[in-house]
């Protein structure tokens, strides 16, 4: 009977530790504020674009992605390639042109490694005078995102990992019990 309690209780332990464990190994970055902010309506836009997030955002030349795209969805605004400082991303904006939605549209390298997409909106409301940059060549990061989550990124799902370790530390509980019980005898 002890044997077994000793069994139930390092696996609840073994249980509990890993879901304490699991909620940090999916943690990617998470879009937190923007500017222009996410919905809102302005008169005239700023001078850049703002992507705040939970956690700093890796460094590296091309690793992020900030495209503005026009109400007409296909003329691009931003002026020039995204700047990292820590967890904000910024990009130049073009002095805008034709009132409408605009979208953000961002691919960022997230803290743990995955890269992840999403659109940002707002709306302007009265038309400038800008005209739109050249299109880049390769797609934009807008056309690849679709939604904030983040994409497959070739991980190890978290599930395995559980899984794993539940076995492992089940067999470990078994071998300890058996060899426990040969002790008592």
């Amino acid at each position: 009977m002890r044997v077994l309690g000793r069994v139930l209780t390092t696996t609840a332990v073994a249980l509990l530790a890993l879901a304490g464990a699991a909620g940090t190994a999916s943690a990617h970055n998470q879009l937190v504020g923007s500017n222009p902010v996410a919905g809102s309506s302005v008169a005239t836009a700023p001078d850049t674009v703002e992507l705040t997030f939970d956690q700093p955002v890796q460094e590296g030349q091309d690793l992020n992605t900030v495209v503005v795209q026009g109400p007409d969805g296909s003329s691009q605004w931003q002026g020039g390639a995204a700047q990292v400082k820590s967890n904000v991303v910024s990009a130049p904006l073009r002095a805008l042109g034709p009132a409408g939605k605009y979208t953000i549209g961002y691919r960022i390298l997230s803290a743990d490694g995955h890269s992840v997409t999403g659109e940002v909106e707002f709306t302007l409301t009265q038309a400038g005078t800008g005209t739109p940059a050249p299109a880049t060549a390769g797609g934009t990061a807008s056309q690849s995102s679709g939604s904030s989550a983040p994409d497959g990124g070739g991980g190890i799902p978290v599930w395995v990992w559980v899984v794993g370790a539940v076995v492992l530390l089940g067999g470990g509980g078994f071998l300890a019990a058996r060899v426990g019980s040969g002790a008592d005898k």
